[in-house]
């Protein structure tokens, strides 16, 4: 196998070679194993050939960790090529060099990171910052030492680096928040010009940065908002009364002034929103949901309604973090409802988060449009759309118009369509059950042609429930649900027990003997779940010599007021988590999640992010002016006799005038920088009157060939 291979490698001519390494690398790209090569591959690792060599480490590269063994043997080559004059070569070196995962090599692997943070290319200090995770997750004991080499690259100013250098940072120490300090505003300016991907890993860095480092621009709106919360449901006077001295004390504090640093980032991150990888685009906007002030954070809702236009996958994870951001800041989306609507040709998963995020939009102005447009979603053939649809309707705002619409579709010819609409009526009836009677009784007759067990068994229930506001249809429905008892399922099978033991306890005489043959009937059920709880309920009901206190409250266990559901989004406990992190899109934290910090009570010195420019250039020249200025200060004689004096006298020179060289040596510098002046405006001049002299002869010849002219 691949013996044709073998001989192009072994060959001494360089262009056999190439194309034996393209073919490789194309086998490796086709997903075909080429493992069985790596003698043959390994052995040109020396060769003089750069194109055979990039293609050679390429190959290296990747079964370098499978191959160990025989990668080891070739380590002293790798080595040299550290100290190849070719940058891609360095690179490549280090590379296949940090994918030999052998714990001997590790202080190699720790000497080639340290010199290629130090290399003249940024390409291959880039190369370096990606080797230090490696090298971290062969030994984390070298961490200190790492930390060294992350602190050195994050000063690096080449924007190629940066993104590679921040993803080390939060490999290795993401809690060291302190070597940011210093490059944070580095990497804000940085930021447009980093590669995409560095992007995204840099904004989500700077996004747990800023949560710690700044005062949240909302707090005095959310205390405001908590405090007349207070106000409204507090019972006692006194709860009103410290509610009313929170909001007092509110509206004494000072008003909120953001931070510079807080305003630069988001000033350099938005014209991200306008970037052409979706990723930047979903982590600029977590950065704004996070961080910016409410009334700013619209400006992310029209970027991300543009990639609903991309593909399914992308649509998926925007429109999972668009029905979270939909359930807290709902204007932010309402002008473009529209996007939201769906069509036939989307998947399964688009079609529901789509149902999700229109559901969650739904208000007293658009309830009606929205609904309208879930009537015509019903007619799709997808069933667990239809479903969903159904389940949206429910949970619409505004009760009245969702639960007429609902109402509607008990009569719709598809069974699945009726079943899922009485489950959803049920939990919506629970909620203000004395006024929609009638809808139970029409929901009774159902029974005779529903067939899906948990709508049947939502229809009993239901009639058990409020039995006291349809007397006259209960027992009806009981006496037909006997006859088939033994016919049904298990779940509908309890709920007719559950029906007949309320209409007991409510209206024992035209339903004892009723009750008496569903108990017997479920007494010798096979389900040992309807045995036992037709065995419990005999026992509580009905009264015997051996019953003891418990009958007296059967009433009060079986007709107990239930507390209605609550209708809410499946997206409402998902804010906790980060936007656009995995964790967010699987509903639980994932292996590497950070926590987002909280905001701080009070805001960190603001003064750790400031960097002292040294000015080298002026130093160094205003140094040599002091030189020339200070040769011909002092005459001979003061410069022979000067020392000895204060030699002689034992006196301390330094303490005595120290203060006033300092300010002679002050005055010097600003002297020598007028002189300079001076003479460079002399210059000037001397150079002008020259420019004059020069121009003076050449104007005489031109009056002279005028007069020429003119006499001719």
């Amino acid at each position: 196998r691949h013996d044709d291979l073998k001989e192009m490698l072994d060959s001494n001519k360089d262009s056999l070679k190439l194309e034996a390494m393209k073919r490789i690398v194309a086998m490796i790209a086709r997903g075909k194993n080429a493992s069985d090569l790596f003698p043959a591959v390994v052995k040109n690792v020396a060769c003089k050939n750069i194109e055979v060599k990039k293609l050679v480490y390429v190959y290296l590269v990747r079964y370098a960790e499978e191959q160990q063994d025989l990668a080891l043997l070739s380590i002293s080559t790798f080595q040299r090529g550290l100290k190849d004059p070719n940058q891609l070569i360095r690179a490549s070196a280090l590379r296949v060099l940090s994918s030999i995962r052998v714990p001997i090599i590790v202080p190699i692997m720790m000497l080639a990171i340290k010199e290629a943070a130090s290399d003249m290319s940024p390409y291959v200090r880039k190369t370096a910052a990606h080797a230090i995770p490696k090298l971290y997750s062969l030994d984390s004991d070298q961490k200190d030492q790492l930390i060294e080499v992350i602190e050195k690259l994050l000063a690096d100013k080449t924007t190629l680096v940066a993104g590679s250098v921040v993803m080390a940072f939060e490999e290795v120490c993401p809690e060291r928040i302190d070597l940011i300090h210093k490059n944070y505003r580095k990497l804000c300016n940085l930021l447009i010009d980093v590669e995409e991907w560095g992007q995204v890993v840099i904004i989500n860095m700077l996004t747990r940065y800023a949560r710690t480092q700044f005062l949240s621009p909302n707090q005095n709106e959310s205390l405001l908002e908590e405090s007349t919360e207070k106000a409204f449901y507090g019972s006692e006077e006194e709860d009103t009364k410290d509610a009313k001295a929170e909001a007092a004390s509110l509206a004494k504090r000072k008003p909120y002034v953001m931070d510079p640093d807080h305003r630069l980032l988001l000033r350099n991150t938005k014209p991200l929103l306008q970037s052409r990888n979706a990723a930047v685009v979903m982590a600029v906007a977590q950065l704004y949901f996070h961080l910016a002030p409410k009334a700013e954070v619209g400006v992310i809702a029209k970027a991300l309604v543009r990639l609903l236009r991309s593909h399914s996958e992308v649509q998926y994870v925007v429109l999972q973090n668009v029905a979270t951001m939909s359930i807290k800041r709902r204007g932010m989306f309402e002008p473009y409802l529209k996007s939201f609507y769906i069509r036939s040709t989307d998947p399964t998963q688009i079609k529901i988060l789509k149902l999700e995020v229109l559901t969650n939009l739904a208000n007293e102005t658009n309830i009606s449009t929205i609904l309208r447009e879930f009537q015509t979603y019903i007619r799709s053939m997808d069933k667990d759309f239809v479903a969903a649809t159904i389940q949206a309707i429910g949970r619409g705002r505004g009760p009245p118009p969702c639960l007429n619409g609902l109402v509607q579709l008990l009569s719709n010819r598809d069974e699945l369509v009726v079943a899922e609409s009485v489950v959803v009526i049920k939990k919506l009836l629970q909620m203000q059950p004395a006024q929609h009677s009638e809808i139970i009784k029409h929901m009774a007759k159902l029974t005779d042609n529903i067939q899906v067990p948990m709508a049947r068994a939502s229809i009993l229930w239901l009639i058990g429930e409020y039995c006291e506001h349809v007397p006259k249809i209960a027992p009806d429905v009981l006496r037909k649900m006997a006859k088939s008892f033994t016919n049904e399922e298990d779940i509908v099978k309890l709920q007719v027990i559950n029906l007949a033991a309320k209409l007991y306890l409510t209206n024992s005489k035209q339903s004892k003997l009723l009750t008496q043959y569903v108990l017997n009937l479920a007494k010798y059920d096979q389900n040992y779940d309807i045995r036992d709880r037709a065995r419990f309920i005999r026992q509580l009901i009905v009264p015997t010599e051996k019953s003891g206190a418990l009958n007296k409250y059967a009433k009060k266990l079986f007709l107990a007021q239930k507390p209605a559901p609550i209708l809410e989004s499946s997206f409402k406990d998902r804010d906790h988590f980060q936007l656009g992190s995995l964790s967010h899109l699987l509903n639980a934290k994932a292996v590497g999640y950070q926590e987002l910090p909280d905001w701080p009570d009070e805001a960190p010195d603001p003064s750790v992010r400031n960097v002292e420019v040294p000015e080298w250039t002026k130093c160094t020249s205003r140094e040599k002016r002091k030189e020339k200025v200070e040769k011909p200060f002092y005459s001979d004689s003061e410069g022979e006799s000067g020392p000895t004096e204060s030699a002689d006298s034992g006196e301390d020179p330094v303490s005595e005038g120290g203060g006033a060289t300092m300010v002679a040596q002050g005055t010097l510098c600003s002297g020598s920088e007028e002189e300079e002046e001076e003479e460079e405006e002399e210059g000037s001049r001397e150079q002008s009157e020259d420019e004059e002299e020069e121009k003076k002869p050449k104007r005489k010849e031109k009056e002279g060939t005028r007069k020429a002219a003119q006499g001719s």
